[in-house]
């Protein structure tokens, strides 16, 4: 804390909206065709983000994987194309 001054409320939301939309550019990225597969790492509230990630992802036709990490400072997601109908995920 920089003069002992808690800024938490400040950049707890920002660090949301930051990580999402960069989440949500990866969706894009994958949804257009324009990768095959992409990774968004290091996450710093991921596993807060992983469900509303996961609902935009479904509605793109992309799919979420959460990539944990060995510590506890960060999550990955790899965002890839939903399996065709039929095939195994």
């Amino acid at each position: 804390m920089e003069g002992g001054e808690d800024r938490t409320a400040e950049v707890i939301p920002a660090t949301l909206e930051h990580e999402m939309q960069l989440i949500d550019e990866a969706i894009a990225l994958v949804a257009s065709g324009r990768a095959p597969r992409t990774v968004v790492s290091n996450l710093r509230l991921g596993d807060s983000l992983l469900e509303p990630a996961r609902r935009k992802a479904a509605a793109a036709g992309v799919t979420i994987q959460p990539l944990w990490t060995g510590d506890e400072h960060g999550l990955d997601f790899a965002i890839e194309p939903a399996p065709a109908e039929g095939e195994a995920p």
